[in-house]
């Protein structure tokens, strides 16, 4: 079961580069960082529970640097939709 939870978690994240690659998403783009996001989480669970140290340290900061900009996107949308 975790190596299916793995594949979901690695796709989202290749899907979201190659659209990148292909000019299908923008790097800033909330489809772009939400893949990011969402896959690089699974990632850093599934190298919690494995143990795997360094692995986390990679996928971690994937999903927190992936996180920090979608929040900032979202909100910078906000702010300016409200003025």
């Amino acid at each position: 079961m975790i190596q299916i939870i793995s594949l979901v978690g690695s796709l989202a994240i290749l899907a979201a580069f190659i659209a990148n690659q292909a000019r299908r998403l923008t790097s800033t783009g909330v489809s772009y960082l939400v893949l990011n996001t969402f896959g690089s989480a699974i990632l850093a669970v599934i190298a919690i529970v494995e143990h795997q140290w360094g692995f986390l340290l990679l996928e971690g900061t994937w999903a927190f640097v992936s996180l920090w900009s979608l929040l900032r996107l979202l909100l910078a949308s906000s702010q300016s939709a409200s003025q």
